[in-house]
């Protein structure tokens, strides 16, 4: 592996981790830069997983430290939710390089809208109780966003916020720490999935893991408006000509 590569691995990923904390969508920069530098788009999608599961990993520790915890319900949702993830992550991995880079090109675009929008602020502090037929509904979601998240990954913490804003009620403190304990669940599928099928790149998924790691913590440490207003800016502008890249690729 080339240093310098590796380098960039790993500002790019301390970048994304920044952005995740301060606005989310980290992936949408992490996933098109490991086809940049020239992994095949099946073999990238699974390095990327790496420094999610990471991420998350440190998100759910950080959450039980301040009480909230909801493992329940939590495992409720994860299991149809695995189911997808495995069903998403084998399509991922069969799909030609040219449909997924313009299929990503398509969701990065579309993401990069809902992070600008933020549609989950309409559904602040809903008062809305958890029946039957709501749970129905949340595990066929939960199936559904499996799969969208075994196959790309890239801005799903945004469905999550929304279809559990619309259906358990919950502010976005504890809808946030379910969404990192359901990811990670899933991710654990979804990677063991490209592991069994050698699409994982162990070397650049360790640094990018660091790397978003530590640009989670500093963000952590600076969070702050302007801060978020600055990282969306950049993100705009990075978002939109990878978009142009992939689809041209």
């Amino acid at each position: 592996m080339d240093i310098f590569i590796l380098f960039i691995v790993l500002i790019v990923g301390m970048f994304a981790g920044f952005m995740n904390v301060l606005a989310g969508g980290g992936s949408l920069l992490t996933l098109p830069l490991l086809i940049f530098i020239g992994l095949p788009s099946a073999l990238a999608n699974g390095t990327n997983r790496i420094a999610v599961m990471a991420q998350n990993l440190t998100a759910i520790a950080s959450f039980r430290k301040n009480g909230i915890f909801h493992w329940k319900l939590g495992i409720m949702l994860a299991i149809p939710a695995v189911i997808g993830s495995v069903i998403g992550a084998s399509l991922a991995i069969e799909i030609s390089d040219d449909v997924f880079n313009r299929i990503l090109s398509i969701v990065m675009i579309i993401v990069l809208i809902t992070i600008v929008v933020k549609p989950q602020r309409w559904f602040r502090n809903a008062s809305v109780k958890l029946t039957p037929t709501k749970v129905i509904i949340l595990l066929f979601a939960f199936l559904l966003i499996g799969s969208y998240g075994g196959f790309i990954q890239a801005g799903i913490g945004f469905i999550i916020i929304i279809v559990l804003s619309l259906t358990t009620g919950l502010n976005l403190v504890h809808i946030n720490s379910l969404k990192v304990f359901v990811v990670a669940i899933y991710m654990a599928s979804s990677l063991m999935v490209f592991i069994l099928n050698d699409q994982v790149h162990w070397g650049y998924g360790i640094v990018l893991a660091i790397g978003n790691s530590t640009g989670a913590y500093i963000a952590s440490k600076f969070a702050v408006q302007k801060g978020e207003k600055f990282v969306q800016s950049m993100m705009i502008i990075i978002v939109v000509a990878m978009s142009i890249k992939l689809w041209f690729t």
